[in-house]
This record gives C-alpha cells, structure tokens and sequence, in this order.
C-alpha cells in the first residue's frame, strides 16, 4: 500500500490542480468505491455539486479534500491501486475508472478516481476541531509534521509491551510508515525488527525517527516509491526511490554497510528485510521457572 512518501506526491498534485475548483458534477461509476459513504452515492454527489475544494491535506498515510469552509471533507483510501488523476475531459476513460469528478472551470481537467483492486473509495465525512475527518481523528501525528511530539512517541514506545516494527506501523503511535519505509529505518538505525520497544534507549527512539523522516524525505524527493504502474501521481507518473532501497527488497544481496547478504523473514503476512550481521536479533528471554 502507499505510504506517506507516496501519498504526500499525490496531495501536492491535488493542491496544485484541484484545490479551490468548484465542483458540478460527481459521477459514480461503480458503487463499491464510495462504500463508506453509507448515505450511498446520491447523498455523496448531491453533497459535492456546487461546492469548492479547499486545499489538499494529509496526515500520515490519509488524504483528504475539505469542502467549502472545512466543516466537512472528501476523504480519499487508496487502498492497494487506488489513484487519483486529474485528466483532460477530452481524454478515454481509463479501465478502472470508479468516480469522476468535473469542475466549473474544465479547462482545468477532471478529477478521476480509479482503482483496479476495488479496495479504495472514498467518502465524506465532518471535520472534528483540528480539520481531520472525525473518522481519523485518533491518528498520531506523522514525523514529517512539525508537531511531532518525540518525547511523547518515546514515553509511548517504553510503556508498550511490543516490537519496534509493530510500533513504527501502529498508526495510533507514529503515523505514515509502512513496510518499505520501516525496513528501511530500522537498517539505518541497526535495530533488528523484533527488538522490544521497552529496551529503547531516548537517544536510539531519537536517532531512529530522524531516520524514519530521513528515509522518507528522500523516498518524497524521488517521488515515491512505484513498483509497478499502480502507484503514480495525479498525471499518471511514477517515482523513482525503489532503486534506492538499502534493505526492502534486497533479499541475498550484499547489505551495502557490511557486505553480508541480506535476509528476508515472513511477518506478520508481510515481509521483513535486515542484515544480520548489522542489525542483531534480540536475545531470547529465558523461560520462567
């Protein structure tokens, strides 16, 4: 799935080619992709005609469009091939099409919603106090946002009992990191993927959330990271930083720090890739008596 890299590509797209457009129509093409707008898809069209998109907002892995004074919001799934073009009118649906936006000013070009998948949609919800849809309300801040609170991300990390990786992913904790980034961290940091949370050091949570926002400065730099055409910005264009990766997808190659291969292990229905030499399995702990 896209992570925050990925997604902030796509919101600067939509704050340079949607933000402030009028809209007067919304087209639902296929009833699947606006699912979670459970006044279904009259309600959402009707709810959208007439009315200005505010500008494009994110927090971590969540994008959303506010609508005229922000009381309520579009917010966008992309789920795992889930895009948001923006298209001359004039231009073939594409295959996949599921919702299209048009604008007062077509010049413009349109706003489509296209997912493969079927796993995305959209839906629109009220904004709580501080602009987030209420029904993202509770997701921690990302380290890219200027309000990041480390000490608090830290304190969190000692009371859980858990493991680093499962915390980089728990979006209540630190939002924004997926698999790719969180392997690509925790190589940076040394830390091997199970090393509990607990036996974190302030300086070792320090150094690895400026890896964390290292790594996806970067990977935003170089437009994301896209294996495969599914994952591109609002004018179809993938990015690049996938030939950068240093440990996600580096199975048997030689780590670029050490030179000893790289492994990969099943976890969680997911896969994780360290050194083994640079980032040591914590040891087991022996059994209670």
């Amino acid at each position: 799935m896209p992570e925050l890299p990925e997604v902030e590509v796509v919101r600067r797209g939509l704050e340079r080619w949607v933000s402030g457009r009028t809209v007067t129509a919304a087209e639902i093409l296929h009833p699947r992709a606006i699912r979670r707008h459970v006044a279904g898809p009259l309600d959402f069209a009707g709810r959208l005609a007439g009315h200005r998109i505010g500008a494009a907002m994110r927090r971590g892995k969540y994008l959303w469009l506010p609508v005229d004074d922000g009381a309520h919001a579009v917010l966008a799934h992309l789920g795992m091939s889930g895009q948001l073009l923006v298209q001359p009118a004039a231009a073939p649906d594409e295959r996949h099409l599921r919702v299209r936006l048009t604008f007062e000013d077509a010049d413009g070009g349109e706003l489509r919603f296209v997912d493969q998948r079927t796993f995305g949609g959209l839906s629109l919800h009220p904004a709580s106090a501080d602009g987030l849809p209420d029904v993202i309300a509770h997701i921690a801040r990302d380290p890219l946002d200027p309000e990041f609170d480390q000490d608090a991300f830290h304190a969190a990390l000692r009371r859980r009992r858990t493991t680093i990786k499962r915390a980089l992913l728990d979006q209540s904790l630190i939002s924004g990191v997926g698999n790719i980034y969180a392997d690509e961290a925790l190589w940076r940091a040394r830390l091997h993927y199970d090393r509990p949370t607990a036996t974190l050091t302030r300086t070792q949570t320090t150094e690895l959330v400026a890896h964390v926002h290292d790594v996806m400065t970067a990977a935003l730099a170089a437009g994301g990271t896209s294996f495969d055409s599914l994952y591109v910005n609002v004018n179809g264009q993938s990015g690049y930083f996938e030939r950068s990766l240093d440990a996600y997808g580096r199975q048997d190659e030689p780590c670029r720090r050490c030179g000893t291969p790289m492994r990969r292990s099943a976890w969680m229905n997911r896969s994780s890739y360290f050194c083994p030499r640079c980032q040591r399995a914590p040891r087991p702990r022996p059994a209670r008596t």
